[in-house]
């Protein structure tokens, strides 16, 4: 029980925690030696196809039960699929299949929040309170609570999946079929903070080390953030967050796989979500789950194509004008000689494609799928993969997704 019950909550920590870094195949700091050889040199579109199928059969190989990919190289496209998207069943997963996109929610709301900036409706540098009055500290580590900050992950406030992962001996299933309000998960943060104050200590979130006093503008990832924007979203707006989604992005792009869902259930064909727990003789199936759990910052569903979609749009400048488009690209270092920077909703990556400008995009992780979708610094290669498992993935299956990035971003 013991064994279990810390595997459940170091799934929670970094699958639900919905942090970038925490899933092995986005977070590699750097390409497995030979990762991008042979892959690299296909340059063909029969080659790279080729390459491409080889990458993802590796991947449920190793042990991922479905595996799913779209790449774009110009006007070429290339989707392809291998493993299964049921279990039980046995369905075949198919390029088209619907996932949970996790983290990746956090540049459709960032893109929805820049939105309202160049409309004059708020202001980048605003603090949050002249919005939401009273709903969080005006300060936080010596340093305003902005709406910028609250954007790039330097707010200081804590992050409340840390928080949950530490509740009771199945935190991830309880979380699975939670309800939580926005209110409830900010003031989750919220007293998590005031715990830390009485005993004297602030412990900088993302971070295990404690100090007297944080550092204004530090980096450190915090899912709270992007609740706190949701709401603001909410409020500027007087629309709900998927409906204002739905008519900003959703339809003007003609997304259709791509949906905020407000309850439970994964709707249309998609792939089941599964973790192998320590412990349990079978995949434990996370396909349904709480759309409260994670407002805000990671409760897409959506398909590859859509992503890529997405993506293609923001980069071409049909969401944003040049000017925010700038701004949302601004990366900063997350830690010293990390291969990930951040900036407004997106994160960088050198790793891929050593000697090349870095990628751009972002990553997802809830439990049961991780989901990776990457434009190049031209904008002119794209991938989306999604797996159908989160932190449980095989180091076998990370190396085989690596090379997937390889064949479908890097120039040479």
């Amino acid at each position: 029980m013991r064994r279990r019950t810390a595997a459940a909550s170091a799934l929670l920590a970094a699958a639900a925690a919905l942090v970038p870094a925490a899933v092995p195949a986005a977070a590699a700091p750097a390409a497995p030696a030979g990762a991008h050889g042979a892959d690299r040199e296909a340059t063909s579109p029969a080659g790279k196809a080729a390459a491409l199928q080889q990458a993802l059969d590796g991947i449920v190989t190793a042990g991922v039960p479905g595996a799913i990919a779209e790449v774009r190289e110009g006007d070429r496209v290339w989707r392809t699929s291998s493993g299964v998207a049921d279990l039980q069943d046995g369905r075949r997963a198919q390029p088209g299949d619907r996932f949970r996109a996790g983290s990746v929610t956090k540049t459709f709301v960032a893109t929805v929040v820049l939105q309202l900036v160049a409309e004059g409706r708020i202001g980048l540098d605003d603090p949050i309170g002249r919005h939401l009055p009273g709903l969080v500290p005006d300060q936080v580590d010596g340093g305003p609570v902005t709406v910028r900050r609250l954007l790039g992950h330097t707010s200081g406030i804590p992050n409340y999946t840390d928080v949950l992962r530490r509740d009771g001996d199945d935190p991830v299933r309880k979380l699975q079929h939670s309800h939580y309000t926005p209110r409830e998960l900010v003031a989750i943060a919220t007293k998590e903070m005031k715990t830390k104050e009485m005993k004297g200590t602030q412990e900088t979130p993302g971070s295990k080390e404690p100090s007297v006093s944080g550092q204004p503008g530090k980096w450190a990832y915090s899912n709270t953030n992007y609740v706190i924007l949701a709401m603001l979203i909410e409020k500027t707006t007087g629309r709900a967050l998927d409906q204002e989604i739905d008519r900003r992005i959703v339809r003007p792009l003609h997304l259709t796989g791509t949906t905020v869902p407000t309850t439970s259930r994964l709707p249309g064909r998609h792939l089941n979500g599964y973790e192998r727990l320590p412990g349990e003789t079978a995949p434990a199936d996370f396909t349904d789950f709480s759309p409260t759990a994670f407002w805000g910052p990671g409760n897409i569903v959506s398909t590859t194509a859509d992503l890529n979609r997405f993506y293609r749009a923001l980069s071409g400048g049909r969401l944003l004008p040049s000017h925010l488009l700038r701004e949302m690209r601004t990366f900063q270092e997350t830690e010293p000689g990390s291969a990930r920077a951040y900036g407004l909703g997106l994160e960088s990556r050198s790793a891929y494609c050593p000697g090349e400008k870095p990628v751009w995009g972002h990553t997802g992780s809830v439990p049961g799928y991780s989901t990776f979708s990457f434009t190049s610094a031209d904008g002119d290669r794209q991938i989306t993969l999604a797996v159908n498992t989160s932190l449980t993935i095989p180091e076998k299956a990370n190396d085989a997704a690596v090379k997937a990035f390889g064949t479908a971003l890097c120039k040479k």
